[in-house]
């Protein structure tokens, strides 16, 4: 299937096109492309003094690598990812990971767990890292992480850059050009200024701070940095309207400039986070 937006705060990401269909994607993704992203959660974590009195939730959160770097902190977590495959790699790691039900989706939201299953404010740091090029309505999953957050806890929001500051910007373009019956996820929707801030202000919480975060994507070799390209979810729309052999095809021309003398690739990318606090 593509990666059409369902109801609810959280895209179903697809279960096809992996290497080795889904599964092998979602390695892909726990053994290439997690660890670009570990500069961005290091920050987050280091500028909040995660340690053994915080209790982590994090939105969306794959294979859980970020989750695992706050457990050796001492933290409590606890994540949510929709992805059967990648949530099977979570729970491989040890970690507790929820899927939305579509039961408690449809419940009366006064209850005391949310449409997770998650147990309301019962967290005092939530970061909803990478979900955003996949949901349908980011307010509404901020509006919700908010009410996971506990009074006096925080709530962290991440997005791309602007593209000018990433150099991986020409590579996710094949993915909106090779799209061409259904819209591809876009990653810089929220890179402008303000435009986090924005989804903060509109869940009642207050701005306590802002970062940027250079996370370079390296990978040993154009296989590898194909594959675990593709295994983050935003080529897939392309991969279901153009095939996989033109999307890979386009992907590596886009990346032939990044290609080193020793046959590595590397790309220089900016991150950008908002941290916000739930008022007491």
């Amino acid at each position: 299937m593509a990666s059409a937006h369902v109801a609810g705060t959280t895209a179903q990401r697809p279960d096809t096109h992996g290497t080795a269909g889904s599964n092998g994607r979602a390695r892909d993704w726990a053994e290439i492309q997690e660890r670009m992203l570990v500069p961005l959660y290091q920050a987050v974590f280091e500028r909040l003094e995660v340690g053994p009195a915080t209790s982590v939730l994090s939105l969306g959160c794959r294979s859980g690598l970020a989750l695992l770097l706050a457990e050796e902190r001492g933290a409590q977590v606890c994540g949510q990812e929709p992805e059967a495959e990648l949530r099977e790699l979570a729970e491989g790691r040890g970690l507790r990971v929820l899927t939305e039900s579509a039961g408690a989706a449809q419940a009366d939201r006064r209850l005391t767990r949310s449409a997770y299953g998650i147990p309301r404010a019962a967290h005092s740091l939530v970061t909803v890292f990478e979900q955003f090029p996949y949901v349908r309505d980011p307010a509404r999953l901020v509006a919700e992480a908010a009410a996971l957050t506990m009074l006096g806890g925080h709530l962290v929001l991440a997005s791309w850059g602007p593209p000018e500051r990433c150099e991986s910007a020409g590579a996710l373009d094949v993915a909106r050009r090779l799209s061409v019956r259904t819209p591809a996820p876009a990653p810089f929707a929220l890179s402008g200024p303000g435009a986090l801030e924005q989804l903060l202000g509109g869940a009642g919480l207050r701005p306590a701070g802002s970062g940027r975060v250079h996370c370079p994507f390296a990978y040993p070799d154009l296989e590898s940095a194909v594959r675990g390209m593709l295994s983050t979810g935003l080529f897939d729309s392309a991969i279901e309207d153009s095939g996989r052999a033109l999307v890979g095809k386009e992907l590596e021309e886009a990346l032939h400039p990044y290609v080193q003398a020793d046959g590595s690739v590397r790309m220089a990318n900016l991150f950008r986070y908002v941290v916000a606090e739930q008022p007491r």
